[in-house]
């Protein structure tokens, strides 16, 4: 079983992406355990205070490093982990090939950016890898740790009931997948290729390789 720490000042937004679909059921399975924590909860404030204004008259609040370090050193008491991951618009782009690798880990944390972010000597000190999932800024990590989640949970063996149907989504073989299609095979007159209906395998194999092949080149040119 694979378990998954999330840590940030609102569970709440994280709450319901996670209790659906095949993150849901990886659950149900035993496949996966995800575990929240509100930062709050390891504050020594009165009023659960965890930022303060930045250093250098900067506007905005900074994450500080107490609540974080002791919510970070309260989880690796209890297990090690493969990665204590922060999500941040400046870490590595997430991948497939990165989805994959995580898929693999035993035990991960994720910590969700808020603010301007967290006192870098978090990111020096604790942070074992730094993600973003695209080049854009969110008002907190806890939409990017949701994305992060379902990316990795959903490779899990087991999470899906038809496990080649993740190996065939985008970006597993740096290509894009082929268009799909299903009953009818003609609906208005907009016809599926016949070659799909030939029952002819290879030539199904080959085509879809060839739209895959097309698809990256002219919508993705970058993955080329």
């Amino acid at each position: 079983m694979m378990r998954l720490d999330i840590i940030t000042v609102l569970p709440e937004i994280l709450e319901s992406p996670l209790n659906f679909s095949i993150v849901k059921r990886a659950q149900e399975k035993g496949l996966v355990e995800i575990r929240l924590h509100n930062l709050r909860d390891y504050s020594t404030d009165k009023h659960r205070r965890v930022d303060d204004y930045p250093f250098g008259g900067q506007a905005g609040m900074v994450m500080q490093c107490e609540p974080i370090d002791r919510a970070i050193t309260f989880l690796k008491n209890q297990r090690r982990y493969d990665e204590v991951i922060y999500t941040s618009p400046d870490g590595e782009k997430l991948t497939q090939a990165l989805a994959n690798r995580l898929s693999m880990s035993q035990n991960l944390i994720i910590l969700c950016g808020h603010y301007k972010g967290v006192d870098y000597r978090i990111r020096e000190h604790l942070i074992t890898r730094e993600i973003s999932i695209g080049d854009y800024v969110l008002t907190g990590g806890e939409l990017a740790a949701a994305v992060m989640a379902d990316t990795i949970v959903r490779l899990i063996p087991g999470a899906i009931g038809d496990e080649q149907s993740a190996l065939s989504d985008s970006f597993q073989d740096g290509l894009l997948a082929p268009p799909v299609y299903t009953r009818p095979s003609d609906y208005r007159g907009w016809k599926v290729p016949d070659v799909l209906l030939s029952g002819h395998e290879a030539n199904i194999r080959e085509w879809e390789l060839q739209q895959s092949i097309e698809r990256t080149q002219r919508l993705r040119p970058d993955l080329s």
